[in-house]
Formats: C-alpha cells, sequence, structure tokens
C-alpha cells in the first residue's frame, strides 16, 4: 500500500537517491576515519568487534541474534579476527562443549584505535554543523536504522537491495 502523498514524492525520490548515494560512498571510503587507521579495519570486523565490547563474551548464536545475521556468516566472520589475535575463542563456564567469543585485549585496543580515527572523521565531516545539527542528524540516522531492522525482522527472507 503507498502511503505517499502527491507532495511526498519528490522529497521521497531525493531521500532514496541520497540514501542510494549514501550507501555507495560509505562502501567506497568504508567511513574508515583518518591517518594511518584509514581503511584498515572492514565493517564486518569494526561491527563484530563493537557488538563483543557493548555486550560482551558470547556464542556464536546470541552474536548472529543480536546483529541480525546468520550463524554462518558470524563464524565466517569471527575466523580472521580469531586468527589476527582480536577475537578469542574459551570454552563456556557452564558447558565446556559450548564457544564463547570474546574481545581479546589486543582486539579492544584496534577497536580503540578505529573509533578514535572513525570520530575524527565525523568530526571533520561535520566541523561545519552546529551541535543541534549533528545530535538531529544522529537522531534521525539512528531512527531511520531502527525502522531498516524491524522492517528486516519483520520480514527476514526479504532480498537485500541491489547495490546502486
Amino acid at each position: 500500500m503507498d502511503m505517499t502523498t502527491v507532495g511526498d514524492t519528490g522529497l521521497l525520490e531525493t531521500l532514496q537517491h541520497e540514501v542510494a548515494v549514501f550507501a555507495r560512498r560509505a562502501e567506497q571510503t568504508r567511513l574508515g576515519g583518518v591517518g594511518q587507521v584509514r581503511n584498515s579495519m572492514d565493517r564486518a570486523a569494526y561491527l563484530l568487534l563493537n557488538r563483543l565490547d557493548k555486550e560482551g563474551p558470547m556464542g556464536v548464536k546470541a552474536l548472529a541474534a543480536s546483529m541480525g545475521i546468520d550463524s554462518s556468516t558470524v563464524t565466517r566472520q569471527v575466523a580472521p579476527l580469531v586468527d589476527t589475535g582480536l577475537v578469542k575463542r574459551t570454552s563456556h563456564p557452564e558447558d565446556g562443549r559450548a564457544v564463547v567469543l570474546q574481545l581479546s585485549p589486543r582486539g579492544l585496543s584496534r577497536l580503540e584505535e578505529v573509533r578514535s580515527s572513525r570520530r575524527q572523521l565525523m568530526s571533520e565531516l561535520t566541523e561545519e554543523w552546529s551541535p543541534e545539527e549533528r545530535e538531529a542528524f544522529c537522531t534521525l540516522l539512528t531512527r531511520f536504522n531502527d525502522a531498516l531492522s524491524t522492517r528486516m525482522a519483520a520480514s527476514p527472507s526479504a532480498e537485500a537491495p541491489a547495490p546502486s
């Protein structure tokens, strides 16, 4: 059902175009940060490390569920992080057969470097914005991402949009 009105059509056309341009530019640059840390960590690694830092040690299934992706994807994405010592695999304290993924001290240090670099990039990109504009953008982008997450959760078999 189309909920748009005639007046919304132009605005929604502009919005969808700007989101497509943003997605392409974000992927091209990886919004990786500045300096030597620029582009030094891919999006999947950053999101996995960030989630482990914020939520603590957890199993593959719990990590996959919290990120809205499947377990095989997490397993594939976490393997190089374990190989490079950014994530540790340990036995679950109550069930020795289960594996728990945990951010290593090296992983935390690396994550902090990347976060710092990315904060610097965000600062530079929005340096001419007022604090209120930065906050409004953050609020609206969070709301937009939440709406996307809700839509994906409601229809997990929905196809991912083709890259523009």
